[in-house]
């Protein structure tokens, strides 16, 4: 018995010793693991080499054999990727020991400070890190990047800073870290600046490729009331909306559609204030080139009527090539106020053509045919006509001379007393025999004489007279004077 208790007496002492010896072994074991001597606190940040990649852990150099374990999943994108490799150093936080294991974590309010530390290093190397567009929330977007959460504001989102709904959402792209705060609490990003910095390195090449004049190609992009933006290759070019097309359009998008690809013509650039303006229709033929040789004056044309103006309606007689119809020959003779009266837009007409003029790109057009001139032949400056009164007036009588030509006989020229009463002596449809004293061709205006008609037939009788004494020898001149003197002198 005494044996017996002696025994267990002794062995009691000798399991104390050993638990005692146990204990203090895994307390050394414990000091001489510890990270830089001390004892790893929960949230310790500790820097580590990874030493290998197994499963689903990724394994880390504590430093004296120790090491510590992190969930590889810390380390794989949205896409599936690890973002980690043996032998790369990383940031990691003491998390608590299971199972004899040291398990550690990278994540910082959620998120791995792999990737955190990814995003710290493009701020301070000012260099373009992608993301992901999560969602559409006020004054911005949340940007994912590697899980890292990020602000990126609208105006930053783009060049002109839209934020139609569905088109940013959803996508990756680069961005440019411009602000990291707070340990990265507070990280804006920018898209915005990285397509200035590409868009000016393709203003560069624009200079040296393109110049005033030289066809191009590019593709619409916006629609404005003044006109189209089109693209040029990263660079936006302005059409406007007088240069869309020859014929007159009210908006760009009844002609033109976003995506399309069309030809432009440089007609100028201004690379100060980065502005460039093109033509499309400076690409095509002008239709009014050839309108001369298409329409001769007289000529019945067909149209559809697409605009009025109070001054008369415009008719489109082939794409690009609109001709008028004066409100003076829309009434078919009749006095019209305004072309509503008669016309309306979208109607087909059938109408003559009055003149063409393709240097000012007017086609003059009628309703009725053009009336013919008729060239009128006037007499000749004294020559002597028999006519017939038309007309008496108080300054003269108007002498018809054939059927489209009348003369008017002054007063003066009537070779009447002073005062007679003209009316009476030569009623309308008398008979008249004048001489003409002047003729204005351009005016279409005779001036005739009674008066000068007498002289004339006087100076033929005594012509007459002189011609009779030659004949019978006496050539006496100064029977020829004499007979001057009495004729011309009323002696």
């Amino acid at each position: 018995m005494y044996e017996d208790c002696v025994g267990d007496a002794a062995l009691g002492s000798r399991g104390q010793e050993t638990i005692q010896l146990e204990e203090e072994s895994f307390a050394a074991l414990l000091e001489k693991n510890d990270v830089a001597g001390e004892r790893l606190r929960p949230g310790q940040k500790v820097k580590a080499r990874v030493i290998s990649i197994s499963g689903d852990s990724v394994y880390i150099d504590l430093g004296g054999k120790s090491e510590g374990m992190i969930a590889l999943s810390e380390f794989v994108d949205e896409s599936g990727a690890v973002g980690v490799r043996e032998g790369e150093m990383i940031e990691a936080f003491f998390l608590s020991v299971q199972d004899g294991i040291r398990q550690l974590t990278t994540r910082v309010r959620g998120y791995s400070s792999v990737r955190l530390n990814a995003v710290r290093d493009a701020f301070e190397a000012g260099i373009a890190i992608n993301g992901e567009v999560k969602r559409d929330i006020k004054g911005g977007f949340e940007v994912s990047i590697g899980g890292v959460p990020c602000f990126c504001p609208g105006s930053q989102i783009s060049l002109r800073g839209s934020r139609e709904e569905g088109q940013y959402v959803g996508k990756t792209f680069p961005f440019k870290v411009l602000d990291y705060k707070e340990e990265g609490r507070n990280i804006v990003v920018s898209r915005r600046a990285l397509l200035e910095q590409e868009r000016r390195s393709r203003i560069e090449q624009l200079k040296e490729t393109i110049a005033v004049g030289m066809d191009i190609k590019a593709k619409v992009r916006s629609f404005q009331s003044f006109g189209a933006f089109v693209d040029l290759g990263g660079v936006d070019g302005l059409v406007p909306i007088s240069e869309i097309s020859w014929s007159r359009i009210d908006k760009p998008e009844d002609v033109l559609s976003i995506g399309q690809e069309i030809g432009v013509k440089v007609l100028s650039l201004d690379w100060e204030k980065e502005r460039v303006t093109v033509s499309i229709k400076a690409t095509q033929p002008d239709p009014w080139n050839n309108v001369a040789e298409k329409y001769a004056v007289g000529e019945k044309v067909s149209g559809t009527i697409v605009r009025l103006v109070p001054f008369g309606a415009f008719v489109s007689v082939e794409p690009a090539v609109d001709g008028l119809i004066h409100i003076s020959n829309l009434g078919a003779g009749r006095r019209i106020n305004h072309p509503k009266e008669v016309v309306e837009v979208g109607r087909q007409v059938e109408a003559y053509v009055l003149a063409v003029d393709p240097e000012n790109r007017k086609l003059s057009l009628s309703i009725q045919p053009k009336r013919e001139v008729k060239k009128v032949v006037l007499p000749s400056q004294g020559e002597v006509i028999d006519g017939t009164v038309d007309k008496v007036m108080p300054f003269g009588v108007f002498v018809k001379i054939g059927d489209e030509v009348t003369g008017l006989v002054p007063n003066s020229e009537m070779d009447t007393p002073g005062g007679s009463d003209h009316s009476r002596m030569f009623p309308a449809g008398t008979t008249m025999k004048v001489a003409v004293l002047e003729v204005d061709n351009g005016r279409g205006k005779v001036l005739l004489s009674r008066k000068a008609l007498k002289v004339m037939e006087e100076k033929e009788e005594f012509k007459r007279y002189q011609d009779s004494l030659k004949s019978e020898g006496n050539t006496s001149s100064a029977l020829g004077s004499l007979g001057e003197t009495c004729l011309y002198t009323d002696v």
